[in-house]
């Protein structure tokens, strides 16, 4: 875990290397304090001149001063190296998420993901930083201050001896109490962001059955759910507090009278009062620092859970990458399946496809029908490889799809997914999606294709009109024609509509299939449909089943040799006549 998080530190390598040895300087200056200020203490006592006050006074100023500045300066390193190694670790999980492939995807909910970005990473940025200063600078300033004590106390500093073990023991207690319910917290808190991201897509859907009470109490039993789990491990790491303090306190009571007791019965000769006032800062320093280190140890075990989770996301590899060699080039929009079979999962019992066999030419109007769940749009993922075949082999232009460079196979087949989606911008932004270096004539050209030009010219500011997160400010059929057309500026050899034309009118979806054919007839074109009338003039009409092709041929012979089909366009044409009448 730690080597790849470690992998994120890069540039800011030499600030985490400078930032202990910075705070190095700063506690030996600390820890030689005491030490000159018992000197001084002893000097006056013995009754020295103002001169030598001075020149204490002095090298007490210009220590403190340089441990200043190694302090200020150790802080400016570990902020930049800790803040730097987040926004590594953040920039080194989305270039990642980018690279994944659907079945990738499939293993994190999107809440989680957003989680594991923003407070997971918080957590491991401020335990970075606390162990780089505060882990570096505790542990020395512990051995620097006993070992000084030792010095200058004697038989006085064997009170630590006594109070680190107890401050040992009730730490690794805490600490293993707590980290159970830490790992529990932050899987609750995916399901917390899950209602959040749920509602809040869904408002419509909310809104329009009247169920935000509903949602208000999901959501508050979700968040009382992580409260709960919260307010347990923070009142075990609670008990820390209380049991440093005791030692500290103890620590100091112990130091205060059995070295006064020393000073006076002693006259001076054992311990003197230089000594016993170097003994109490000392006796402060370590305690204080076992202190910071119950709360570095803390940090950390919140951290480790987060580090855990990150180090999930980072070390995820793509089940789908270009192979070497690979092929840049498609010949043609051709398309073959070879006894393909294929399910989501290994785990899976069933196949989603079964035993596909498919030879579409180039250039060729491909119609898909079928009921929920005949795994239409399951075939159509195979062609751009969002995801591989479990059997058999899917080729595009010849060549089995698994050859190819993904980038030169994805941008020679444009998909329309059933669920569009337009980004924040404007037109010309997201229809740019499809070709950044598209001009204006030809995203003109790719809306009028797509019908969309003419309600494109109807806002004031045309093809600058922003678009809303999501296209929130624009319809469903008009979202459905933007992306048609962005598809279109790929210039593709395949073209694949996935029941991307369910929200446009039927002369609308009937003027789209016309330009197809007119202005880009090399191109393949693939149509997953609900409705018979939007395939009904293709050159083959594939029927699916359960995962399997049911039927295969021309409108006219589907009629023929298809009950199924028959029945499909039966009904369909019915409904439309009852609703005309």
């Amino acid at each position: 875990m730690i080597k790849v998080l470690a992998r994120s530190i890069r540039e800011f390598k030499k600030a985490s290397i400078l930032t202990p040895l910075l705070v190095t300087v700063e506690v030996i200056l600390e820890c030689a304090i005491p030490f000159v200020i018992a000197n001084l203490v002893n000097q006056m006592q013995a009754g020295c001149s103002m001169d030598v006050i001075v020149r204490y006074g002095i090298i007490l100023i210009a220590m403190s001063f340089t441990s200043l500045v190694f302090g200020g300066a150790a802080g400016a390193t570990c902020a930049a190296a800790s803040t730097g190694f987040a926004r590594n670790l953040r920039r080194d999980m989305f270039y990642n998420i980018q690279s994944y492939s659907f079945e990738n995807i499939d293993k994190f909910s999107v809440s989680s993901l957003v989680t594991r970005m923003t407070t997971d990473i918080m957590n491991v940025q401020m335990a970075y930083m606390m162990i780089i200063r505060v882990a570096i600078r505790c542990p020395l300033m512990l051995v620097f201050s006993f070992v000084m004590g030792f010095i200058m106390g004697g038989r006085l500093a064997i009170i630590f001896l006594f109070t680190i073990p107890i401050l040992t023991i009730a730490l690794f207690l805490v600490i293993r109490a707590a980290t159970p319910l830490f790992r529990r917290v932050f899987r609750k808190y995916d399901a917390l962001n899950d209602s959040v991201q749920e509602n809040v897509q869904a408002m419509r859907v909310v809104k329009s059955y009247v169920r935000e009470d509903y949602e208000k109490k999901k959501f508050v039993t979700a968040a009382e759910d992580v409260q709960r789990d919260f307010t347990r491990a923070e009142r075990i790491m609670a008990i820390n507090n209380p049991i440093m303090q005791f030692c500290v306190y103890a620590g100091m009571v112990f130091v205060i009278s059995y070295g006064s007791y020393a000073v006076i019965t002693s006259r001076g000769l054992d311990l003197n009062v230089g000594q016993m006032s170097s003994m109490l800062t000392y006796s402060f320093q370590i305690l204080m620092s076992l202190m910071m280190v119950s709360m570095v140890f803390v940090m950390i075990t919140m951290a480790s859970e987060s580090a855990e989770r990150i180090v999930e996301v980072l070390s995820e590899k793509s089940t789908l990458t270009s192979p070497e060699n690979a092929l840049t080039e498609v010949k043609d929009g051709s398309i073959d399946f070879d006894n393909v079979s294929f399910k989501y999962s290994k785990k899976a019992d069933r196949m989603a496809l079964a035993d596909i066999n498919l030879h579409i030419k180039s250039g060729e109007v491909i119609g898909i029908l079928g009921g929920t769940g005949s795994s239409k749009s399951s075939l159509i993922q195979l062609i751009p490889r969002l995801y591989d075949v479990t059997e058999g082999c899917v080729k595009v232009g010849g060549e089995d799809v698994r050859r190819y460079d993904l980038e030169a196979l994805r941008n020679q087949v444009a998909v329309v997914l059933q669920k569009n989606v337009l980004f924040s911008g404007t037109i010309k932004d997201n229809l740019r999606w499809g070709n950044p270096d598209a001009t204006d004539e030809e995203m003109e050209e790719a809306c009028r294709l797509a019908q969309a030009d003419e309600f494109i010219q109807q806002f004031p500011d045309k093809y600058d009109t922003w678009i809303e997160q999501g296209g929130s400010n624009v319809s469903g059929g008009q979202k459905q024609r933007l992306c048609i057309a962005r598809a279109l500026l790929k210039k593709p050899k395949i073209l694949i509509l996935d029941d991307s034309t369910s929200a446009v009118d039927t002369r609308t979806d009937a003027l789209i299939r016309k330009g197809f054919r007119e202005f880009i007839p090399e191109t393949t074109k693939i149509i997953i449909a609900q409705r018979v009338a939007s395939v009904q003039d293709a050159d083959r009409i594939i029927l699916m089943k359960g995962g399997r092709i049911d039927a295969i041929g021309s409108h006219d012979e589907l009629m023929k040799s298809s009950e199924i089909y028959r029945e499909i366009y039966t009904s369909q044409n019915r409904v439309g006549g009852d609703n005309n009448e």
